[in-house]
């Protein structure tokens, strides 16, 4: 019995080593972590509308809610590859981003409502929205399941981000 236990764990742990480390077949996985978090997109032609933003989001019989920062959105430009190397750049679009940090973020339904302050200092039209946040692999099976929340805030209201 012993003997099995024994080797159970060793085929175990060099089937994490073959998938994690070094080696052929080996695909690293990027050294980032997951955000906890609801993300709202204010597209160009609805920002100007939108000087202040406050959100909540409730999941699982729990809510979070907070005046969240609004920050410039940007489009990223394909720069090509070279011997190997790819890379990007940001453009700013005229769009607004904005995150609202979570205790935790499950693939239950959601419910984010958002209302905000037009410039001029009037109270824009409350909106909420109920999606179910969106689990992914993008780095491959091997690196870990992502979830996402993402929302986007216009003139036609709220909506879960395509």
């Amino acid at each position: 019995m012993r003997r099995h236990g024994l080797l159970l764990a060793l085929m175990t742990t060099a089937g994490l080593a073959t998938a994690c480390g070094p080696g052929p077949g080996a695909v690293p996985c990027p050294a980032i972590a997951q955000a906890t978090a609801v993300s709202v997109t204010i597209p160009a032609s609805y920002a100007e509308q939108v000087a202040g933003l406050h959100l909540e989001a409730c999941q699982d019989g729990e809510c979070t809610e907070d005046s969240v920062e609004l920050r410039p959105g940007n489009s990223s430009i394909d720069q090509g590859c070279t011997n190997g190397v790819c890379s990007a750049t940001a453009s700013p679009n005229g769009s607004k981003d904005a995150v609202l940090m979570l205790q935790a973020l499950t693939e239950s339904p959601m419910t984010v409502t958002a209302s905000g302050t037009a410039p001029d200092g009037t109270a824009l039209p409350v909106r909420s929205v109920e999606f179910r946040p969106r689990g992914d692999y993008p780095f491959g099976e091997q690196c870990g399941r992502f979830i996402t929340a993402a929302v986007v805030l216009d003139a036609e209201g709220l909506r879960q981000q395509d």
